[in-house]
């Protein structure tokens, strides 16, 4: 795919949605800005705002889904566009080590689910990439807990907001047992999220985009491809929330549990900290 150029509107959308990073405070929606359901200029101001970020000396780890979150003018799972092109990259200043606090604030309107982290061995570099293709490039699987937020006001989010922010991308909380994949049924594999020992959110792995986190993980590499970054070994590919995600509270401790993986745990703070000129 061509990469679309950076126009006056993409700018506009980027520097909007940049004002919201760095101030905590979140915009209206951008695709006001871009033209009408125009993903290509989606994708360009998600890669000005990842540029910007690598820039400011952050590194890439790695890719996830975008998620769908409930609400009116939401993308469902298998929106046209958002398998193409719903993904966001993962930051080295997005990770959270199992059991950290997150300040609050760091993520705006944060939203959680459980899911399954890949961790890859070898690059995915084919233009459609096979089930066979991903288990070989992977070095092991682990539990996660993804941590979506959106830069945009109340979630009010069409594919092309979603695209833009970065696949509503906000932190995310890897488990520290390394599973081969093929000790696992990932298809079947129970979840759930707890918040201090309730249940608020469960699934499974036949709920991940494309029935399956295999499959998920073979369509975002196909996608990036296409877009001229294909996965590469050592990236971390988040294969989405196998749940709704749930919404988070200032000091909630949320702990995911995935059959097979065991379990991981995200901590938030209980006051705000972000400022404007936070690098997050």
């Amino acid at each position: 795919m061509t990469e679309h150029p950076n126009t006056p509107a993409v700018e506009a959308a980027a520097e909007r949605l940049d004002r919201a990073h760095r101030t905590g405070v979140p915009c209206p929606p951008v695709r006001d800005l871009l033209p009408p359901g125009d993903l290509a200029a989606a994708h360009a101001v998600r890669s000005l705002l990842t540029g910007r970020r690598l820039a400011a000396g952050r590194r890439i780890t790695g890719w996830k889904t975008a998620p769908a979150p409930p609400g009116p003018g939401t993308p469902s799972p298998r929106t046209p566009g958002i398998d193409a092109l719903g993904f966001g990259a993962l930051l080295d200043d997005t990770a959270v080590l199992d059991g950290d606090e997150i300040p609050w604030g760091t993520v705006l309107q944060p939203r959680a689910g459980a899911g399954v982290a890949l961790v890859l061995e070898h690059d995915l570099g084919h233009e459609r990439h096979t089930v066979a293709d991903v288990i070989r490039a992977t070095a092991f699987a682990l539990p996660a807990v993804e941590v979506a937020g959106s830069r945009i006001r109340d979630w009010d989010v069409t594919a092309v907001d979603t695209v833009a922010d970065n696949a509503s991308g906000g932190a995310y909380v890897l488990g520290t047992r390394p599973v081969l994949l093929r000790d696992l049924d990932l298809r079947t594999a129970g979840t759930v999220l707890e918040r201090r020992g309730e249940p608020v959110s469960t699934g499974t792995g036949a709920a991940a985009r494309h029935g399956h986190p295999l499959h998920a993980a073979a369509r975002l590499a196909d996608a990036l491809v296409r877009l001229g970054r294909p996965p590469r070994a050592g990236d971390v590919l988040l294969t989405g929330a196998l749940g709704p995600l749930t919404d988070v509270a200032p000091g909630d401790v949320l702990e995911a549990r995935v059959d097979g993986l065991g379990s991981v745990r995200a901590a938030f703070g209980r006051t705000t900290e972000t400022a404007e000129g936070d690098p997050r």
